[in-house]
This record gives structure tokens, sequence and C-alpha cells, in this order.
């Protein structure tokens, strides 16, 4: 039979005798005098009722401060102090590494695993004057394996997946390149990007959700700081790890390869020859030999990429980058995009 019953008709809450083992209970009502626990007893009580019954912490407090007293209404001021402090651009940030790392520290050692997690926030790493790559975790007994984290409390970051990619437009950080900056940045062997739930663009929350592995690229987790909840990042963490500790190089069937490549190569001569037909009709065709261009630097920046995976079996994380990045084309077809307006001027 349950310790709690209900008088219908005097509208009130009636409890049997229990008792209850718990360290918190105790010490809480151990440091009260005799005469005060009952009152603190009915008032633990009463604010554990209301706080079921809202969903935000932010809410229950809100409107609970009248009715309990100036502690909770200095609780709330607190809780509304660091929510401002939280949002404002220049610290959410900071808030939030630091955050991060300490949770992954207490998670770890609750684990009993030895990885060591520092904080490089504002430090420069690897590549020229970047500091993308706010954590670096130290795997324990790996001779330097580690995993590189980028905190991005931010709505305007995209996925930024390499199939709707268009390296001719502004550069823009995504999910994507953010990840392979920072493994290429602090020499990470896997990478995770965290986003917060109440900072994170739409379109991420809708395809990641919890949490998501991207091949080659790294993985994406959405925690919930303003209610404490980092089991995404947890998930993330140990599954990133064991990527890293279980990865093997794989030996490449360089013939397969080559036929991939000669196949590109056929198709550049193949695009180099509809550019000759083009240029018979250029003043209608200046869009589709711009095309065309843009078609060819794409194939031989990507042969060119193929070619160094073919000769050493793998890319590192900054190839990788640049890969993604694709900046190097942009700059080539701008100067072709020149000579394309210049044709059949005067």
């Amino acid at each position: 039979m349950g310790i709690v019953s209900l008088d219908q008709k005097s509208g009130r809450v009636q409890v049997s005798s229990f008792e209850v083992e718990n360290k918190i209970l105790f010490e809480f009502f151990n440091k009260l005098g005799v005469n005060d626990r009952d009152e603190q007893f009915h008032k633990a009580l009463y604010i554990g009722v209301l706080a079921l019954m809202e969903d935000r912490l932010s809410s229950f407090l809100a409107k609970t401060a009248n009715e309990l007293g100036t502690e909770l209404e200095s609780l709330k001021i607190i809780f509304d102090m660091k929510k401002e402090l939280f949002y404002r651009t220049s610290v959410k940030g900071v808030l939030a590494e630091e955050d991060i790392a300490n949770f992954l520290a207490e998670f770890l050692a609750k684990q009993k695993i030895a990885d060591r997690i520092e904080l490089f926030g504002n430090v420069a790493g690897k590549l020229h004057r970047n500091k993308t790559g706010d954590i670096v975790c130290h795997l324990s007994g790996d001779g330097g394996m580690k995993i590189a984290i980028e905190c991005k409390f931010d709505k305007g970051i995209r996925l930024g997946d390499i199939q709707t990619k268009d390296v001719f437009t502004k550069k823009v950080d995504t999910a994507w390149s953010q990840l392979l900056e920072a493994q290429a940045n602090r020499e990470g062997k896997v990478g995770i990007i965290v986003f917060d739930l109440s900072l994170v663009d739409s379109s991420i929350l809708s395809a990641v959700q919890d949490v998501r592995f991207i091949p080659a690229v790294g993985f994406v987790a959405i925690i919930d700081s303003q209610k404490g909840d980092y089991k995404n990042l947890a998930i993330a963490y140990m599954l990133a790890r064991d990527v890293a500790l279980n990865s093997k190089e794989v030996m490449i069937d360089k013939e397969i390869l080559n036929v991939i490549m000669n196949r590109i190569i056929k198709d550049i001569n193949d695009v180099t020859a509809i550019k000759a037909l083009v240029h018979s009709n250029i003043d209608n065709c200046r869009k589709i030999i711009a095309q065309i261009e843009k078609s060819m630097l794409l194939m031989e920046f990507s042969q060119r990429y193929l070619v160094k995976f073919l000769a050493e079996g793998t890319l590192s994380k900054e190839d990788l980058l640049d890969f993604y990045a694709g900046e190097e084309i942009k700059d080539r077809f701008r100067l072709i995009e020149k000579e394309i307006n210049a044709l059949g001027v005067g």
C-alpha cells in the first residue's frame, strides 16, 4: 500500500510513517533545530511539487519567489544573472568551453579513464593564427593521440554538407569546416563539435537531433547547458574515443583507384573538347563556358587530391579541410571569369 493518501472531503494530503536513507536529506535536516524540521519539511515538499509542475526552472522560480521568501528570490536573481551572462556573445563561448571541460573531467573520473582534458580556446594551433579547437583531450597511454573539441554556441552555423557546398561563394564557417579545421589545427585523430539546444540552427537540430557521426569528418553533439544535460557529449566522446583507439590504416587497391583517376582524366578531355565547340558561339554561351571552367577546375582539383590519396592511402585532416573549403579554386576562377567576360567584347 502506498504511503500517500488523499482525504477528498477535507482536501488534505496524508502521508503515513516512512523513512528515507539519503545523505543530502539527512545533512540538511541534521543542521536544523528539532522545532524547525517540520516547517522546513513542508516547505521542501511544496517547492518540490511546484518544480515538478513546471517545465522550466526559470518559470518555476519566477512563480514561487514571492511565496517562499528571500532565499528563493536570491536564487532566482543568481539564476537570471547567470543566464544573462551566458547569452552575452563575448562570454558565452568561454563559459561553454569551461563547463564542457569540467563535465568531461568529472565524467572521465567516474569512468576511471585517465584521459587529460586541456583548454585551448585562446591559443593558436598548428594552422597560422588559427584558434579553432577549444578543447584537446589527450587519450591515456596511446602515444599522443588526441580528440579535438570545438564548442559552437552560435545560431549562425549551418551543417555545411559537402554535397550542398558551393566553393565559389563567400567562405562561411559550418559544422563540417569547423570539425575538419579543429582536427587539423590541434592534430586530433577525431573531432567533436558541440552545439547548445538554445543556440543552434534549426537545420542542424533537424539533421542531428542528439548525436551524429559524419564519416571522415567527425561527431556532432547537441547539449542543453541550461538544464545541465550533457549526456549527448558523453556519448559522442566515448564513440570518438573508440574510433580513435580502434581505427587502422587501410590498404588501398591502387589498381581500382587508377581506373577512377583515368576516368577523371577522360572527363577533363571531354570537357575540353566541349569548350572548343562552345567558343564558336561565344555570345550565347558565356554562362556555359563559365560552368565548364568551374567543372574543369573542380575535376583537376579533385584529381590532385585523388593522386595524393592514391600515393599515401589516406588524406590528413589538413588535406580534408583544404579539399572541403576549395578556396584555391575560387581564386583561380576569378582570373578565368575576367577572360570569359572579355570574350566577344570589341
